[in-house]
């Protein structure tokens, strides 16, 4: 029986090229990214409109993530409005008028992963100008005070959590024994 493949479980950052908190944060949020890819591997563009019993399709989800992640960068770390080139990625309201996620369909995973790669690449241009003591300063917004460190880590959580839904929905779909929904 052959040995298991050795993991390495380690944060592999390049000090020298952030702050050293930039740094370990923009590890974590982009190793958060590559688990949601490796999640989407393979899934055939018809399995991404299909909604559950319960829940939101993939598209939605995918659609979801991008949105939430730019109004936190763009909000409150930025204190600024979308640039138009994002706008137009962006044009589907976060929810509708009942306060579920807004439904996005008829697009596939590669416009779904282009428009995640736009997000990301603002995020990331913005954390390579930023300094530690940036990341810690505190935004004093009308309803809370954030730091761009916390909305780092509330990305990453808010990803997490969505790529365990579409895992479920992939699980689910599977166990239905369905090539495509």
């Amino acid at each position: 029986m052959p040995e298991p493949t050795r993991r390495d479980l380690q944060i592999h950052i390049a000090p020298e090229t952030h702050a050293p908190a930039v740094a370990r944060l923009r590890w974590m949020i982009e190793d958060t990214r590559e688990l949601t890819f490796e999640t989407l591997a393979d899934i055939p563009d018809a399995w991404l409109d299909w909604t559950p019993p319960v829940g939101d399709s993939v598209g939605t989800l995918l659609y979801h993530i991008a949105v939430i992640e730019a109004d936190w960068l763009y909000v409150e770390i930025l204190e600024q409005p979308f640039p138009s080139a994002l706008a137009d990625l962006l044009s589907h309201p976060i929810r509708t008028a009942t306060g579920i996620l807004q439904p996005v369909v008829g697009e596939t995973l590669a416009e779904h992963l282009a428009r995640l790669a736009a997000v990301r690449a603002a995020l990331l241009d913005t954390l390579a100008h930023m300094d530690d003591a940036d990341l810690r300063r505190v935004r004093i917004l009308p309803e809370y005070d954030v730091t761009p460190e916390w909305v780092l880590h509330h990305l990453i959580q808010h990803e997490a959590e969505h790529r365990g839904q579409i895992g479920a929905i992939f699980a689910w779909a599977r166990a239905q024994g369905a090539a495509a929904p």
